[in-house]
């Protein structure tokens, strides 16, 4: 009776603790605007930390960019991850409106930590592009994609030795010593893409420029600078 009190009590701080960690991210995500700002600001990231690795060729040869500028995950017993990001294709030089998506997954173990991350996800191919702009995509063995995950060791990384469908940089704090991505679901937040653009619009006419809007400006500059 003890340890099964003991184990709510555990699990009700982490909650407290966890809502906290995460509420001004929620908040502040809540609008699209300040969504925007965030992925710029990761763009500026990106163009001066080394840490990226070889992220101007990446750019250079991916079909799409996906930016979660906060992807946060938590556990104690139970722990997830989630966030949201933008996605956008590439046009030559140019780069595509943004998408608005969420990232999650929900998983169960002996954990124990806090984490935050910032995340890019080069996607590589047109088969690739295609499964995300689907309802939903879940990262895995099933997807019949490959997922290459970089951390700390991107700055020695070169787009020589790198190849899969999908790239990501993840720069994580915290307890945990990595990312990873296997059993998440990403998925276009459609309310926010209808809310945001003024209408009824799909994931590939946003990144077909079917719809446009001034405030994209600066982070499409943003990751153009890039390379």
């Amino acid at each position: 009776m003890l340890t099964g009190k003991l184990t709510c009590t555990a699990v009700a701080v982490f909650g407290l603790v966890l809502a906290f960690f995460i509420a001004p991210m929620t908040a502040h995500a809540s609008d699209q605007t300040a969504l925007l700002g965030d992925a710029t600001q990761t763009m500026h990231h990106m163009r001066h930390d080394k840490t990226f690795g070889p992220s101007r060729d990446l750019l250079r040869d991916a079909r799409a960019i996906l930016i979660v500028p906060a992807l946060v995950k938590g556990g104690f017993i139970f722990g997830g991850e989630g966030g949201d990001g933008v996605l956008l294709a590439r046009h030559g030089r140019s780069w595509s409106q943004p998408a608005f998506y969420s990232l999650a997954s929900a998983s169960f173990g002996l954990q124990i930590g806090l984490e935050k991350s910032e995340l890019v996800m080069f996607v590589m191919s047109d088969r690739a592009l295609r499964a995300v702009e689907r309802s939903k995509f879940k990262f895995g063995a099933g997807a019949g994609l490959t997922v290459v995950t970089l951390g700390a060791a991107a700055e020695g990384a070169t787009s020589g030795n790198l190849s899969g469908d999908i790239i990501v940089w993840a720069s994580s704090v915290g307890a945990y010593g990595g990312l990873t991505l296997n059993g998440s679901v990403l998925a276009p937040k459609n309310d926010w893409n209808d809310d945001f653009y003024g209408r009824s619009v799909s994931v590939p006419d946003i990144l077909s420029d079917k719809v446009t809007k001034p405030q994209t400006r600066e982070l499409r500059n943003a990751i153009a600078s890039v390379f």
